[in-house]
């Protein structure tokens, strides 16, 4: 019997184990034996409810190694993930390293693997919001650069890699320097496809909120940019609040724990006491991956600075808010499902109002067929098997 393909998934960030089920998901429906899969997480994410509850509930087994990195300034933190990344690697147990996304585990992994002739695997490779000011942006083309597969999850992202030098066919054995395009899908497509009954059954959320389906905004905001500007933060909690008021609506906010710190400490406090005493802005929590995706079919609306949310509002046909001024996944502002205020009072307003009057829009599929994951284990099965 041949050897099995030895992968190391790193992991540290809520979206990345999200993305991990699907993968792993996969793997399991391989033949046994044929794909063995070690499971790294950095601690990069470390509350219960930003990591614990998402293995709970999709079913994912408790990591095998964890560097409980913890928070603490971009340099630190990667460094001590390098760091125990590169122990793990120098024992020569793992093939390829699978990596996702564009968070501080990405580049960690990414560094520590190529550094060791490690290939890896770019789950979600391609995506650009062409602002290097963002250091997810600065992750993700870095982490492209070192690749030897190049999963993309939409045509878009290919072509964005073929404008930075990178061809569809390489006519060789995929490399770090002959890397391989690959348009697989979206492996977060995937677990919305496979998950969203689960959360009709199991997701108990909207009733204990007495939310309408269709009835209410869900809103999210977790990035620096705008949790650690108080200009910004102001800006989107009185849009917030303004939508709420104007259009009757509730609205639904799953608070990121950075985020709360800097709500009491950066809101005015007129505009924190109003949302503490509105009975129908409802604070809550981080929300478990099936509340999630119960939220975002019922939504009426959505409102976020999360790439994330932004696809999964597109996957459930809800229309979407982005409080940034680019996006990386930019099909979505192009089909009209998804409109850019950045922190604009004025623009939110309008997009409001627009949305809310009159939704046309379409929500074509162009995230794949649901199949992503397979798709990407059965490459790396056939290229390093």
């Amino acid at each position: 019997m041949p050897a099995p393909l030895r992968i190391l998934t790193i992991i540290g960030a809520r979206p990345q184990i999200i993305k991990a089920a699907a993968i792993s998901r996969a793997i399991a429906n391989h033949p046994k034996g044929q794909v063995v899969e070690t499971l790294l997480h950095t601690g990069q994410h470390y509350d219960a409810n930003m990591s614990q509850v998402f293995f709970e509930e999709l079913g994912i087994p408790a990591a095998d190694i964890n560097l409980n990195v913890g928070s603490g300034n971009h340099g630190a933190m990667t460094a001590r993930m390098i760091e125990g990344i590169e122990q793990v690697l120098l024992k020569k147990d793992h093939d390829v390293v699978v990596l996702y996304g564009d968070t501080n585990s990405t580049l960690a992994g990414a560094l520590a693997a190529a550094k060791l002739n490690v290939p890896i695997a770019h789950v979600e490779a391609g995506l650009r919001s062409f602002n290097k000011r963002m250091p997810e942006e600065l992750n993700r083309i870095a982490c492209d650069h070192m690749s030897t597969w190049l999963f993309c999850p939409t045509e878009t992202a290919v072509l964005n890699l073929e404008r930075e030098g990178f061809r569809r066919s390489i006519g060789a054995r995929p490399s770090i320097d002959h890397p391989l395009i690959d348009l697989s899908g979206d492996v977060m497509f995937d677990n919305s496809t496979w998950f969203a009954g689960i959360s009709d059954r199991r997701s108990g959320l909207l009733s204990e909120l007495r939310l309408p389906s269709d009835g209410f905004v869900l809103a999210t905001v977790h990035r620096e940019i705008n949790t650690d500007d108080p200009v910004r933060l102001n800006a989107i909690f009185r849009s917030l609040l303004a939508l709420n008021q104007e259009h009757a609506l509730p609205v639904v906010l799953p608070v990121h724990p950075r985020t709360l710190k800097c709500m009491e400490s950066l809101l005015d406090t007129e505009v924190l006491k109003t949302l503490r005493s509105n009975p129908s802005f409802h604070l809550l929590p981080p929300a478990g991956f099936l509340d999630m995706i119960a939220l975002e079919k019922h939504a009426r609306l959505v409102v976020t600075d999360s790439g994330g949310v932004q696809k999964e509002a597109f996957f459930f046909d809800r229309p979407c808010i982005v409080l940034r001024a680019e996006t990386e996944w930019v099909e979505l502002v192009q089909q009209g499902q998804a409109v850019l205020v950045n922190a604009d009072e004025k623009l939110f307003a309008e997009a409001a109002q627009l949305i809310l009057e009159k939704d046309a829009r379409s929500y074509p599929r162009i995230f794949g067929d649901g199949h992503a994951a397979e798709r990407i284990i059965g490459r790396l099965v056939s290229d390093l098997g």
